[in-house]
Parts: C-alpha cells; structure tokens; sequence
C-alpha cells in the first residue's frame, strides 16, 4: 500500500492499526496537505447500499469542526478497497502517555476538559462517540487533545452485521467492554451520557493508572461493570476530583451529569479550587461504601449473554476471534521423541518457526509470547494452568517431533487455558523440504480454531510458501540451534552449517539472513572486532533482501547496523518502520527499536515500545536489561535498579543489565553497592582491584574511579582492553569532565557501538560543554531534559 494512490491521496507510511482498518499519513496532492487515511477491512461494507451510506453518514461526521476534534475529511473506493480520509493528527495517543502510570492530576483535569468540551460540542450536533477510550484521544506534541474516530464505532461494523436501513443512532452495540456504560451492555443504545460514563472510565485510568473495574474475563469485567462499585482510587488522587469521577460513574444514567458541558464546567471548578464543599463528603463516603452486587444483576448479565442481546454475546463471551477482542497464545517448546540430543535442534527450529510464523498472524488481535520465556518450559512438568498463569496467555500450543530417516512426524495440539479444552490436534508426517509449508498450514489451522479471520494479505503470505531443498533447510535449523549458544564455537558452527545451506540452495535468503546475524553476533559478544564484522554482516544481509524483502530478521539486524553502526538515523527509521510493517509484534525487534527511539528523542514511544515487548517476552533477561537502560534514560532510576536487578537474578552476567545497575546506583548515589559489584567483577585481575582498593582508600568513590581509569587506560588498544566509551562513563563518575570528553571523542573516531547513547544522565557533567554539544550534533543524536 505505501507509495500507492488512492484516489489524490499518495500513501505515504503506515500509522495504526486497529478493528477498523488499517491507518496511513498520506499526501493529499490536491490540497498539499498531510492526511490519516483509514482503509477498511476488505467486506466491512457488504454492497452498494451500504457504501452509500457510510459515504452519508461520513460526510455529515464532517460538520463537526472543533479544535478537539479529529476532522472527517472524506469517503471514497477505489477497486475493492474502501478509505476514509481525515485530518492527520501527530502525538502519542493518551493510552500510549498511560503505559507509564497515572498522569499528574493538573494534567488529569486540563487533559479532561478538552474530552468534555469535544463531548459537548459533538453532543450539541447529535452525535455521540460510542467508543470513547484512551487509545481513541490524542495528544498532539503543543500538548492538546484531539478526539479520534468520532461516531464511527457504529459506522465501521462487519458485513455480516450490516443492516442498510439502520443508522449509526439506531445500531445496537458497539465499544470497547473496559469502556462500555451499562446499558451498553444491556443492548440498549448509547447516548450522550454513555460517553459521559466512557470519559469518566478514561479520567480514573488518567488519575490512578488503573481502570475502575476487573475482571480475568470480558464476561467477568461486564458484570463488575453492571453490579459492582468502581475500585477506590488511590489516596492522593483528591476528593473533588474523585466525586466529579465518580457521578460520571453511576451506573443510571440519569445520575450522572446529564451534558458534557455539565461535565466540563466540574473539571475546570477542580481546576480552579471552587468545586462545592460537598464534594469532599460524597466522595469520602463512597469511599467507605462496597455493596456486592444482588444475585439477580449478575444473572440478569448471564441472560443478555445467552441471548445476544443487542450483540453482547458476540462482544463479551465469542469465540478467540470474537470482534475487537485480543488474546495471547503461547508456544510451547516441541518435545524431541528420539531422545536424541543431536535431534534437539529440530524441535528447538520448530517451536521458534512457529512462534515467528504465529506472530505476524493478526498482531492488531494475537500476540504470541517470545521464544525466550517459554525456553524455561522445556522438558518442565508444570501443569498447562500454571504455565498459563505465568505466561498470562490464554491458550497454549504444544508438539512433539520425530525425525527417521528423511521423514518428520509432527503432532500438534491447541489447547484453550481456562478450561483445559482441546481445541485442535494434528499429526503430521513431512519429509524436511516439507516443513515450510507444514508451518504454514499449522497456522491457517490454529488461525481458524481461535475463530480468526486472516487478512488477504496474510492468506497470501502463507501460500506463498518457496520451496527449500530439504538439506538446506536442515542445515539451516542446526545453524539456528548453535547460533543461540553465543559462544565462539557456537558460532563457528552456525557458519558451518548455514554455509552448507548455501551450497544447496544459494538463493536461500534466510540462509544470508543468518549469515549477517552471525556476524553481528560476534562483534556483540566480544569474539571479533567490528571492523571485521560489520562489512561481512552487511554484505550478508543486503544480499538476503536482495532476494526477499520481507524476510524480518534481515530487517531487523539492518536496522540495528544504521542504528549503531552507521548512525544514519534517517535509514534506520525506515529501516524500523519497515520490520513493523512485516511484524508488529516481533519481540526480538522491540527492544533495539525502544533504544533507538529513545537516542533519538522520543522517551514515551521507546518506553512503549519496551513495555510491548516485556509483555511478548516476560521472561527475557535481555529485554528487561533494555528496559532498564530505558527507565535509566527517563531517570527513574529506582525503578531501573529494580529492572537491572530482575534481569540479573537469571542471568548474572547481562553486561546491558550490569551497565544500567551500576549507573542506576551511581545517579543515586550509591557509591558502597557499586564498589561491591567492581570487586565481584574485577575479582581475578588483582591490578584493577588494589587500584580500586587504593583509591576509595584515598578519596573514596571518586578516587576509586580515577585509579581504575590510570589501569585501565594504559590498556586501551590491547586485546581484552576496555572500549573508550567504557573509559567515558569511568571518568564520568570520577568527575573528570575533560577526560569524559577525551574518551568520547576517541570512542566517536573508532565507531564505537555504544556512542550513540551518549545522552544516558551519568554525562550530565558535560552537558553543556560545548564540546560534547558538538559532538551530540555530529552522531546525531537528540538530548532529552534533565
């Protein structure tokens, strides 16, 4: 889709993605301007009719004009494909600000008059939102909001629930359950105070970083919705800001404020401190109150589900693949049969082909957890519940393989975790050439047992399936299990085989793609320098997108080598964006990319983006050190101790989580747990550790750091010799500002990889030293505020 033409609009990059439709910034030749083109799902208008009636209702959205409010521009179809066209709005949406926590409460209140006001006067016109949610509000970098998708919720509903003589003020259901007033959930039609209700779910989230109501299932959280009182909000969150939350949170509607404008006018009376003295006593005792809710409301919600009324059945308790709902699935390790540890690498290569061919499949609705936290499960005898738990995944795909002679027996199950229901099992039997496309039948299969509706586009990735020789395919699964190992010999061994692959098959691209990640996998673990490296990795990947472009991991490694090696932030965005645009939700990606967005400014999306794949990848020691290098830039640094410390309880010697930890400490002040983590490090080099001893003896920590740097820099340039960026952050934290500079400027000449995080807090001592302004200017970079 990008770089094409719909109508006079030139697709320019892909922005979102949700259950209606895919979202692009494109060029609107006519007017010269940038604009959000919606496209929608293929069959979400079922003929003619309901084109034209969406093109109606469409273009009478677009007599709202109001500074809060995104602007409908446009309806129209070219082909097959039906777009919407509006205004583009750049910023965080307010549910990527809330990954972090609760916002401040001046925030809260002047965040939430903008939502009231865009309420008010879309509510003025007769228009009523539906959706109202944190991922549907924007917030534009001057800091102003801008409401999404405004009554469209109603508008954009499947084919197979379109109905051409019914209006968007006469459709029945539709929202998003955590946001959905009761009598949506009763199947009655939502009006102006049911958004009312939505922004007040959106204003407790905004002020505690939590939602008012829980429930482990859609069914569950409902019936909290409709017999339960809100949860308490945290004590700092103040009383006249609670009772304003909270009558917007009656579950009648007639007591809640019957206007936006009602709604609006409270927030600014907090605002202003002239909110009714009676507002601390009503909220106080509401406090006190928590009456469970009568039998007959919970029985009563059981009713609407068994019947569908108004569609809640196919909202709250549908099959996985129900409208709008999004579920995790985890991958089990497959179980090799033979006993053979040589075979090991064939059922470790299925369960990570699995976990990446999965992954891509509807990443708006699934999510598939990372290879490196299901690793643990291997050979484990922990129930499928608690693995679940663990996990927090809601279903589960086991295997087993066995491989005789040129053939492969493959068995898989689904099972779905909160029954122990089996959802789907298959035997297969394959020879290797055959795997390809087993994987890709394994998913269309599981696709159809989870009720999930693939999109052409990913129909057409899995019949496009290349035929591999079988040897080559072989040889490039046993690459994969040694290049995991790390090790020089792991290595050595991955190039063997995916060499070997290469005889057989030379255009085998994800044989190439292998190539450049061993290379650059060497240089990461100290085995070669990056002068032998990079040249080699780079060369391996152009040539593996050469012969496919979507291949992910090549992708991925290349956007990394812009990043990091090349420094062409520009190519590297792309570069980026393109890997997301192939797998949104490839954990292996996520943390490199938070990095990179965090080096070049954007702290709240790297943060988002970290936290996606924490969520992917619980259990990676790897993902949580970025995550922690991330909090160290952000400077919430006992929350990066916290993390650093995670990573390292299961993998002692993460450097990345060692780095963030000592840092951490540092910027706190911590100065004798520092000095403990330098003796267990330097513990077998008695040069280094009489230095450190020598000098916290004469001038404590700083002393320290100054003998070890004296050590230490009359190595640099030997083998096994510390970086000069290393030599940097030693004189840092020495307080030695021109040294800092020095070393930097030498770690810039050889092309260190760690340059580019020269913006990390422990260099605020020469932060305004024009030098290193200088030098930031020459990477690049973007320093953030202290």
């Amino acid at each position: 889709m990008i770089g094409q033409t719909l109508g006079h609009y030139r697709v320019l990059e892909k922005i979102g993605e949700g259950g209606m439709g895919v979202v692009y910034r494109a060029h609107d030749e006519r007017l010269d301007r940038d604009v959000a083109l919606k496209v929608l799902p293929a069959g979400t208008l079922a003929d003619d009719t309901a084109r034209k009636r969406l093109r109606r209702e469409a273009l009478a959205l677009a007599r709202l004009n109001h500074p809060q409010i995104e602007s409908v521009y446009d309806f129209d179809t070219q082909g097959e494909v039906d777009f919407l066209v509006m205004e583009y709005v750049p910023g965080a949406t307010l549910a990527g600000r809330l990954v972090n926590g609760a916002l401040e409460e001046p925030e809260v209140l002047r965040l939430g008059q903008q939502v009231a006001a865009a309420l008010e006067e879309a509510h003025g016109l007769g228009v009523v939102h539906r959706d109202l949610k944190p991922g549907n509000i924007k917030v534009t970098p001057k800091g102003q909001v801008k409401v999404l998708v405004f009554g469209l919720a109603a508008l954009l509903r499947p084919a197979s629930d379109s109905d051409p003589t019914r209006t968007a003020s006469e459709t029945g259901t539709a929202g998003t359950v955590p946001y959905m007033a009761p009598e949506q959930l009763r199947g009655q039609s939502p009006d102006a105070r049911s958004d009312i209700w939505a922004l007040g779910v959106t204003l407790y989230e905004m002020a505690s970083g939590t939602r008012p109501f829980r429930g482990e299932t859609a069914f569950e959280l409902s019936s909290a919705i409709l017999g339960w009182n809100p949860l308490p909000l945290p004590p700092d969150v103040s009383a006249e800001l609670g009772a304003v939350i909270l009558r917007c949170l009656e579950k009648e509607p007639a007591k809640r404020y019957q206007g936006a404008g009602d709604l609006r006018a409270a927030l600014e009376a907090v605002r202003a401190g002239t909110a009714p003295t009676w507002a601390t006593w009503r909220y106080r005792l509401a406090r006190r109150r928590w009456l469970p809710a009568a039998a007959a409301v919970v029985t009563a919600a059981a009713l609407l589900v068994g019947l569908n009324v108004g569609g809640v059945q196919t909202l709250l308790t549908g099959g996985a693949g129900a409208e709008g709902r999004a579920f995790k699935l985890a991958v089990l390790p497959f179980e090799n049969l033979t006993g053979d540890p040589e075979q090991e690498y064939l059922s470790d290569g299925m369960t990570q082909e699995l976990i990446f061919e999965l992954g891509r499949l509807h990443p708006a609705r699934m999510s598939v957890i990372g290879r490196s936290s299901v690793t643990r499960y291997k050979k484990s005898e922990s129930p499928i519940a608690q693995i679940g738990r663990e996990l927090g995944v809601g279903y589960i795909l086991e295997g087993t393989c066995r491989k005789e002679g040129v053939r492969v027996r493959i068995s898989v199950e689904l099972i779905q975790i909160r029954d122990q229901a089996q959802l789907w099992t298959e035997t297969y039997q394959r020879d290797m050439a055959g795997l390809l496309a087993l994987q890709s039948d394994i998913a269309r299969q599981v696709a159809r047992a989870l009720a999930l509706k693939l999109l052409p586009g990913e129909e057409a990735r899995l019949a496009k399936v290349r035929a591999v020789d079988s040897e080559a395919y072989e040889a490039y699964l046993r690459a994969a299990y040694y290049r995991e190992t790390l090790t020089k010999e792991g290595f050595d061994a991955a190039e063997r085989y995916l060499n070997l692959a290469l005889e057989k098959a030379p255009d085998y691209a994800a044989a190439w793609a292998g190539i450049g990640s061993v290379w650059v996998s060497r240089q990461q673990m100290g085995v070669v320098p990056p002068k032998e490296a990079f040249p080699k990795a780079k060369a391996a990947l152009q040539k593996a997108l050469e012969l496919d472009d979507t291949d992910v991991e090549a992708n991925r490694v290349l956007a990394g080598y812009l990043s990091w090696v090349e420094w062409d932030w520009e190519a590297a965005d792309k570069q980026w964006r393109r890997v997301f645009e192939l797998d949104p939700n490839y954990s292996a990606a996520l943390p490199g990319y938070a990095h990179f967005l965090m080096n070049t400014g954007r702290p709240d999306q790297a943060m988002a983006k970290i936290k996606q794949a924490l969520e992917l990848d619980p259990f990676n020691a790897r993902i949580q050190s970025f995550y922690a290098m991330v909090l160290l830039h952000v400077r919430r640094y006992d929350d990066a101790i916290a993390a650093a410390r995670k990573a390292m309880s299961s993998q002692r010697d993460q450097p990345l989580a060692r780095n963030a930890l000592v840092n951490a400490l540092f910027m706190k002040g911590t100065y004798g747990e520092i000095m403990a983590l330098e003796r267990e490090r330097w513990a077998s080099d008695r040069e280094v550790l009489e230095a450190l001893e020598r000098g916290y003896a004469e001038a404590g920590f700083a002393g320290a750091r100054r003998r070890q740097c004296e050590v230490l820099a009359a190595r640099y340039g030997r083998p096994g010799g510390v970086t000069a960026y290393t030599l940097a952050i030693l004189n840092a934290q020495a307080g030695d500002g021109a040294r800092v500079v020095e070393w930097l400027e030498k770690a810039f000449d050889a092309r260190e990889g760690n340059v580019p995080y020269i913006g990390m807090p422990v260099f605020d001592l020469v932060r305004s030293d024009p030098r290193f302004l200088d030098l930031v200017r020459r990477v690049g970079i973007k320093l953030t505020a202290p």
